[in-house]
């Protein structure tokens, strides 16, 4: 009886064993992609960001004029202050704290909505991204993908074929 369970532990051995290394014969093809560099270099990244700095920038020009209303009062009372009167050098303050918020307000609309736009634009790029990653990876028969990675071989690295991809259209 211990012979037999002995002979057949190493059978069961023998055929893990075999089963093992045919399935590591087979080569896996692994990929990365650095997601950083394609939202930087690919052809719709730079689109977007053009795309978006033209859409924003009236309203940079907005903060930008209120910014220079509030150094020319602010001037204005540092130069004058000591000898205007109270009333106006009140007027002044007042008018300079308002402009003060003005920008607050106006720096917080501006970065909330283009932070907005820019998630926008980034889910359209990461969507047309990922439409050719998975045709890369069909066409050159990858098994696996990765976006993130704690190492990668520059081996495994496809970026440049995405960008090239993304370039193409």
């Amino acid at each position: 009886m211990r012979k037999i369970l002995i002979y057949l532990c190493g059978f069961s051995l023998a055929v893990s064993i075999g089963l093992i290394t045919s399935v590591s014969a087979q080569e896996l093809k692994i990929g990365f992609v650095n997601t950083d560099r394609v939202f930087k270099e690919a052809a719709p990244a730079i689109r977007s960001q053009k795309k978006l700095q033209a859409e924003f920038a009236p309203r940079d020009e907005e903060i930008k004029v209120v910014d220079a209303q509030a150094k020319a009062v602010k001037e204005t009372l540092e130069k004058n202050g000591l000898t205007m009167a109270e009333s106006e050098k009140r007027k002044l303050e007042s008018e300079l704290a308002r402009l003060s918020r003005e920008i607050q307000r106006l720096q917080r609309e501006f970065r909330e909505e283009l932070n907005l736009r820019k998630q926008e634009e980034l889910k359209v790029i990461l969507r047309i991204a990922n439409e050719k990653i998975d045709k890369i990876a069909i066409e050159e028969k990858y098994d696996l993908i990765l976006q993130e990675a704690v190492y990668r071989s520059s081996r495994v690295d496809i970026t440049d074929k995405v960008i090239k991809a993304l370039a193409n259209d």
